[in-house]
């Protein structure tokens, strides 16, 4: 059975007092003092992100901030939290929380609020897309390298375990050597630009994973089976800031020879089927299932005959299938150990920030007609002209 959103928030949750150990507090500290900020309603808590600190000993979840007085009344019962605020930047100012959460969906507010929180001296693991452009990722970043802050961002798929586990075998050569990926989005009634940008930030950050930083990016977006313009913007339910398009194509190169492609059309949707990444290398082929909990399967076939040929996929770890066990190096752990260790994150803003900046660089591409670079040069969102 798929596993649950509660589910997944619970075994981000779980951890070891070990995490929290001496050196990560000064001896005058007994635990960090935390907060959440959500927003009941626009976004609400993310992937029940309000839950992230619950059960870790060295952090004191002291505060919590919710406009929405109804769902801030119930959040803060669930949590156990005594004070509660309207209004984040009044938390910020009379809590002074050591580190926070930013957990509504909608990135439209993440930008503002994240780099307040880094502004007042906090740590912040915040909800994917980190932002909604390069150019405000450009300056939370520089804030945090200022004030020495840790920035984490929810793309959690790159710290599951059956994702690690394929990441070795794939450097110690399992599908031989690396040729291309093929990303194909969720291609649901969200297909093309918003697909893009909720779920292809995903799999542009697994791409990074795997293959490091992309040199250039060549798209199409069309919306109708038109190319589209700036005047084909628009937002949707989920504020991630200016969509475009109902079918993206785009191509990323990387270095070694290797291609990264991208589709989100709702026409290949039962071709495809699960989103996620095909990894195709010289001795194998092999499917990451994308999901709160991931899936990877490997591809046998039989010789070409004149009845044709059978392909059948098969688990990598039958034991890691649609199971998430409890892991004490996820997300969320590792970002309270970068902290106590002065170290980035796993799935870090400038991670969150790449994966921003590849959506950009599909709608730059596409808008030119032609190949952008990396960095890119045009830092705000192509469609907010």
């Amino acid at each position: 059975m798929p596993v649950s959103r509660r589910r997944f928030a619970a075994v981000l949750s779980a951890g070891t007092a070990a995490v929290l150990s001496a050196n990560f507090l000064r001896a005058d500290e007994t635990r960090l003092r935390a907060a959440v900020i959500g927003h009941t309603g626009r976004g609400d808590y993310g992937h029940s992100l309000e839950q992230i600190f619950q059960g870790r000993s060295g952090v004191e979840l002291i505060a919590l901030a919710d406009p929405d007085a109804t769902g801030r009344a119930r959040t803060a019962r669930t949590l156990g939290v005594n004070r509660t605020y309207a209004d984040w930047r009044e938390l910020l100012r009379l809590e002074t929380p050591q580190v926070v959460v930013v957990a509504q969906r909608h990135a439209d507010q993440h930008g503002e609020i994240v780099l307040a929180c880094v502004e007042a001296g906090a740590h912040v693991f915040v909800e994917k897309p980190f932002v909604r452009s390069p150019d405000e990722a450009d300056v939370i970043l520089a804030a945090a390298a200022r004030k020495k802050r840790k920035i984490a961002v929810a793309h959690t798929m790159r710290m599951m375990p059956v994702v690690e586990q394929f990441r070795k075998k794939v450097e110690d050569g399992l599908l031989g050597e690396l040729v291309e990926l093929r990303a194909f989005g969720k291609q649901d009634t969200r297909a093309g630009g918003e697909d893009m940008m909720v779920l292809g930030t995903h799999l542009f950050d697994l791409m990074r994973l795997f293959l490091g930083d992309p040199r250039w990016c060549s798209a199409r977006v069309l919306v109708d089976g038109r190319d589209i313009t700036v005047a084909d913007r628009r937002l949707v339910k989920d504020d991630v800031g200016w969509v475009a398009g109902d079918q993206v194509t785009a191509i990323f190169a990387f270095d070694r020879g290797i291609n990264a492609t991208f589709t989100s059309d709702a026409r290949l949707r039962e071709m495809t089927g699960h989103w996620g990444l095909e990894f195709r290398g010289t001795k194998g082929v092999a499917k990451l299932n994308c999901d709160l909990s991931p899936t990877v399967f490997l591809r046998t076939t039989t010789p070409w005959s004149a009845e044709g040929r059978r392909e059948e996929w098969t688990p990598l770890d039958p034991a890691l299938v649609k199971n998430v066990p409890v892991h004490t190096t996820g997300p969320v752990t590792d970002w309270l150990e970068a902290i106590a260790q002065d170290r980035e994150p796993e799935g870090s803003g400038r991670d969150g920030a790449w994966a921003v900046e590849m959506v950009s660089a599909v709608y730059q591409s596409a808008l030119r007609g032609g190949r952008v670079t990396f960095p890119l040069q045009q830092r705000q969102h192509p469609l907010a002209k």
